[in-house]
């Protein structure tokens, strides 16, 4: 559905408005497919996929990163410290020692954000957000919501923008590229 003419994307306190473009997927969990379509979306990657984690041990969406990154597309992984280095589960050094560069966010309590960047440098670049954590769980158990917001640049651009600040704060994984 476009919603460019029901709303505007507001970013930020006191930020302006961001125009609404483009389309919104919407799923909830866990009637919906969500990780399909999170692995369908990694899938069409081209360029590069930036993934910002809570908590990532879905085998599916681990998979999708390692092919993305064997076909030439740039993935790089922001995660929360915490539940990479206490969580058992966590996919994310699997992923760092195949060669996928990996960042720990250790500057907050807790590094919430859940948010896939697809081709952000690109016209047609897009953001997978929500609440669903990247877990089987989050798919099977849990009821969360997933946004895919298609064809906006600008809310893309300031998406691609955080994840670079966060970035710039977190530790490179040791052991990552």
């Amino acid at each position: 559905m476009t919603m460019a003419l029901f709303f505007s994307v507001i970013v930020g306190a006191g930020a302006t408005p961001l125009p609404a473009t483009g389309t919104v997927e919407v799923l909830f969990t866990p009637w919906d497919d969500a990780e399909g379509a999170i692995v369908r979306a990694l899938g069409e990657a081209k360029k590069s996929i930036h993934v910002q984690a809570y908590l990532l041990t879905s085998r599916s969406i681990a998979r999708a990163l390692q092919e993305a990154q064997a076909r030439g597309v740039a993935v790089e992984i922001l995660a929360d410290r915490e539940m990479v280095t206490k969580g058992d589960s966590s996919l994310i050094p699997k992923l760092a020692a195949e060669g996928i560069p990996v960042w720990l966010e250790t500057r907050y309590a807790v590094a919430h954000n859940k948010v896939l960047l697809i081709d952000a440098s690109t016209p047609h670049g897009f953001v997978i957000t929500g609440s669903y954590n990247f877990t089987w769980s989050a798919q099977a158990r849990n009821a969360e919501n997933l946004l895919i917001l298609r064809d906006n640049p600008a809310l893309v651009r300031r998406y691609l923008d955080n994840w670079q600040r966060h970035r710039d704060e977190a530790e490179k994984m040791s052991g990552a590229n």
